[in-house]
């Protein structure tokens, strides 16, 4: 299902800020060696995540689920002087792909990649957390976000990517577990009133969430 009219989408690329080389050269790798590659955040969705980084100016970025490591390099642009970004990727094909993109980076000694199940690595991070992404297994939506609503200080950020599970949120009745998962997701936080909640429609749907 085509989420974004596709001339829509090239009229907004056309008129947004271009990335730059070292992420044209992770969108290139990812396209060119991995089965998965619609999963790379992209050049719109990358710029909305740096824009938002440079607008809170975080301290400490929280990323779940790196893959090949775009998004933490978009997010890594707003961090302030001495800040770091940690990010967690369960697979360690991926994680050695994106370390090797992070030591390119002009941010590379403020990102800090763990491997690892994030359930389990969370449990050792106690951070004062800005802003927080998260781009994992969907099934553990809800599990994240529990255990982030309730650990994070109030004046957190938080992202929530693939809010629409490419279409398949919209249908009826709802089939496989990772729509089923995502729906319940987006109802549980719907009414939440811990956090002021924003879906946005770019790309495969984004949350931005404000922790009261």
């Amino acid at each position: 299902m085509d989420l974004v009219h596709q001339l829509a989408n090239d009229y907004a690329l056309k008129h947004s800020s271009q990335i730059d080389d070292l992420l044209s050269e992770v969108t290139q790798y990812t396209i060119n060696n991995h089965p998965e590659a619609h999963m790379i955040s992209g050049a719109l969705q990358g710029n909305l995540l740096t824009m938002i980084s440079k607008m809170i100016q975080p301290k400490y970025i929280l990323e779940i689920g790196t893959f090949t490591g775009y998004s933490a390099l978009c997010l890594a642009k707003g961090l302030q002087k001495g800040g770091v970004l940690h990010t967690i990727e369960r697979r360690s094909s991926e994680a050695d792909v994106a370390q090797r993109f992070f030591d390119k980076s002009l941010y590379k000694k403020q990102i800090c990649l763990h491997v690892g199940d994030a359930k389990n690595v969370l449990k050792d991070l106690h951070m004062d957390w800005d802003l927080v992404f998260v781009d994992a297994d969907k099934t553990g939506y809800v599990g994240y976000y529990e255990f982030l609503v309730e650990t994070v200080k109030p004046g957190t950020w938080l992202i929530f990517d693939n809010v629409f599970f490419h279409g398949e949120v919209f249908k009826e009745p709802l089939t496989g577990k990772n729509a089923k998962a995502i729906d319940a997701f987006n109802k549980g936080i719907m009414d939440d009133p811990r956090v002021e909640q924003l879906m946005l429609t770019i790309r495969d749907g984004l949350t931005l969430l404000y922790k009261k």
